[in-house]
């Protein structure tokens, strides 16, 4: 792969293993989001069993973003519903476009998902760096 194209550590460390880390207690909430009719990966089919469990809540919501809808699924462990709810708001504004302060939204998002401050920094001054390149 071209360096050009790598990400730098603490920036998607969680993908594809938030089940694995739901489970074990060390990551309070996932989301997957994506245009309706879009994407095939929402991993429903691996969470499924712990959600009829009672281990894991799941909440979708689809909302409008004119030309499409948005289709977002979040998994809390019991006890963390509240993230998904104030996560949610985040996603209702963003569709809309009435939010203020993307880099605000995507630090508390990733302080949602339990990211590190660390990661969270990371992942900003990546998203800089793109602003300033283009």
């Amino acid at each position: 792969m071209d360096d050009d194209f790598e990400l730098p550590p603490g920036i998607g460390p969680h993908n594809d293993r938030e089940l694995e880390l739901m489970l074990a207690g060390t990551k309070p909430m996932a989301m997957f989001s994506d245009a309706v009719h879009v994407s095939d990966y929402f991993p429903e089919a691996d969470f499924a069993p712990y959600v009829e469990a009672g281990r894991i809540i799941r909440i979708e919501e689809i909302i409008p973003r004119p030309p499409y809808e948005m289709r977002y699924l979040f998994y809390a462990l019991p006890g963390e519903e509240w993230r998904i709810e104030e996560a949610l708001v985040m996603c209702r504004n963003l569709c809309v476009g009435t939010v203020k302060d993307h880099d605000a939204d995507s630090a508390r998002m990733g302080e949602l998902l339990g990211y590190s401050a660390q990661d969270i920094t990371a992942f900003l001054e990546h998203l800089q760096r793109g602003r300033t390149q283009e």
